[in-house]
C-alpha cells in the first residue's frame, strides 16, 4: 500500500485548478441500464436522450473540510448554483480513449506521441522488437522497459513474448499525458468532438441529479481510485470496472483518469463564485482519476465536481473521451 499525504496530493492537483478526482460511478441502483445500442456508424458510443437534468450543486463545506485538511481551494463553490439544464440528445464514447486508439491517430497523422510513451517504452514498435537480436532485446528490457528481473537466461522467443505481452496490456489503458489540443484533434479526426461540460455531467448524473450515478451515497471500490499498484499498474484497461457505469451505459466516468471536456472554465449562470482562473484561460476537466487512492475524500468523486487546467498542460492522471451530436430517436 502506498503511503500518501492527502494534503500533498491535493496541492499537487491544485496545479490543475482543483482536485482532478470527481464523480465515482457504478451501475444504477435497482434496475439495469437502459438499452443504448448505437446505430450503424456509432459503434462504441452510448446514446444519452434529450431532456432536462440537474446540473451543479448548492452544497457548502459544512464539515469544515477545507480547514481540516489545509486545502487552499474552497470546496463546492464553483459548482453553484444547482439548476435545471435541458440538452438535446447526444452520443458519448462508452469508455475513455485507449492507448491503442490514440496510437492509430498518431501513426496516421504524424502527431507527436505522448512523452509518457517514451518514458515507459510504449512507443517501441512491435516490428523493432521482433527483428531485434536477443542481446538487444535484453538491453531494451533492462534499460528501456526497466524490467527488474534477470533476462540473461531467457531465449529470444521468451523475451519477445514478455515484451509484446506488456505492450498488449498497455494497449487497453486509457491514453494520458495529452493536452486539450491533442484530445480535441483526436476527436475531430474521428469525426467527433469533445463532450460539453453539461453533456458529461448529464451522462454521469442521469436525469434525476444523483450525487453519484448510483444514488446519493458513496461506495468505495466501485471505480478505480488507484489505491492499488504503481505507475502503469494504477490504471486499469478502459471499461474494466463493471460498477463504474452510468444509467446510460457509459463507463469510467467515476475513476481511472480524469477527462478533458470542451468548455472554457467559467462560472455557471447565476453564480457569485470568484475565481481568477475563470474566463478563456483554462479548460474544464471532469471525473475522478486514480491519483489519491483510499486517502481520497469521497467529495472529490462527486458527479458535480469541477476541475480545470491550462489547455496546453498534460498529466498522467488526465485523458478524454469523445462525443457526437445525436438529436432525438
Amino acid at each position: 500500500m502506498r503511503s500518501v499525504d492527502p494534503k500533498a496530493q491535493y496541492r499537487g492537483a491544485v496545479r490543475w485548478g482543483g482536485v482532478l478526482l470527481a464523480a465515482a460511478l457504478c451501475a444504477a441502483c435497482g434496475e439495469p441500464p437502459p438499452e443504448v445500442a448505437a446505430p450503424a456508424g456509432e459503434a462504441g458510443m452510448a446514446f444519452v436522450p434529450g431532456g432536462p437534468f440537474v446540473m451543479g450543486s448548492d452544497r457548502i463545506d459544512e464539515e469544515g473540510l477545507q480547514a481540516r485538511y489545509g486545502f487552499t481551494v474552497p470546496l463546492f463553490v464553483n459548482e453553484h448554483p444547482r439548476r435545471r439544464v435541458e440538452l438535446p440528445g447526444f452520443y458519448l464514447d462508452v469508455t475513455e480513449v485507449s492507448n491503442a486508439d490514440y496510437k492509430a491517430f498518431v501513426r496516421e497523422t504524424g502527431r507527436a506521441e505522448p512523452a509518457e510513451w517514451v518514458q515507459n517504452a510504449y512507443n517501441v514498435a512491435d516490428g523493432k522488437l521482433e527483428t531485434a537480436h536477443v542481446d538487444n532485446l535484453r538491453w531494451i528490457a533492462r534499460d528501456y522497459f526497466r524490467l527488474e528481473r534477470d533476462t540473461s537466461a531467457m531465449t529470444k522467443e521468451e523475451l519477445l513474448a514478455l515484451l509484446l505481452g506488456i505492450q498488449r496490456g498497455r494497449d487497453g489503458l486509457p491514453v494520458t499525458a495529452v493536452s486539450w489540443f491533442d484530445a480535441d484533434a483526436y476527436c475531430h479526426w474521428r469525426g467527433k468532438r469533445l463532450p460539453r461540460e453539461a453533456e458529461w455531467e448529464k451522462a454521469a448524473r442521469g436525469p434525476d441529479g444523483r450525487e453519484y450515478p448510483w444514488g446519493d451515497e458513496w461506495r468505495f471500490g466501485a471505480a478505480n481510485s488507484g489505491d492499488q499498484g504503481e505507475g502503469d499498474e494504477i490504471l486499469a484497461p478502459v471499461g474494466t470496472y463493471a460498477q463504474d457505469e452510468s444509467v446510460y451505459g457509459v463507463r469510467d466516468l467515476g475513476g481511472n483518469v480524469s477527462e478533458w471536456v470542451g468548455d472554457w472554465y467559467r462560472p455557471y449562470p447565476g453564480s457569485d463564485a470568484q475565481d481568477g482562473d475563470f474566463g478563456e484561460k483554462h479548460r474544464v476537466v471532469r471525473g475522478g482519476g486514480a491519483g489519491l487512492g483510499h486517502y481520497a475524500l469521497s467529495v472529490f468523486f462527486r458527479s458535480a465536481r469541477r476541475a480545470h487546467a491550462e489547455p496546453g498542460m498534460v498529466s498522467t492522471d488526465v485523458g478524454f473521451r469523445c462525443a457526437k451530436d445525436g438529436g432525438e430517436r
